[in-house]
């Protein structure tokens, strides 16, 4: 079971402020996508995030959880050297259904890599 290490993930504010300004964005049903190609970085870098506008602490845990699993089944066995995703989660992420989830995220990557 791959596991996404603290230093491929997005913690502070300024990352996550720098790749909504600069980065591409693709919405799914279920999340929203912002992509930024960096050459300088060696690997993958991911974020995930929920606005309070998503529900109480339960409800957004549970859509960023989702998030994470479908990431890391999503990007397993995929290169993606100095690409930094963010996703960030919808209200429907919490209780759209996870193949259609992981559906979404494999039609948002290939987006990103065209």
């Amino acid at each position: 079971m791959a596991r996404l290490t603290p230093p491929k993930r997005f913690k502070k504010r300024a990352d996550f402020l720098r790749l909504a300004a600069r980065g591409k964005k693709i919405a799914k049903s279920g999340f929203v996508m912002q992509a930024l190609s960096n050459g300088a970085e060696p690997e993958l870098r991911l974020g995930f995030t929920a606005t309070k506008k998503i529900g109480n602490a339960v409800t957004r845990n549970r859509a960023k959880r989702r998030l994470r699993e479908a990431a890391r089944l999503g990007l397993a066995g995929r290169e993606l050297p100095g690409v930094e995703l963010v996703l960030i989660a919808r209200k429907e992420t919490a209780s759209v259904p996870f193949a259609k989830l992981q559906r979404n995220l494999a039609l948002a990557l290939d987006e990103v890599l065209t």
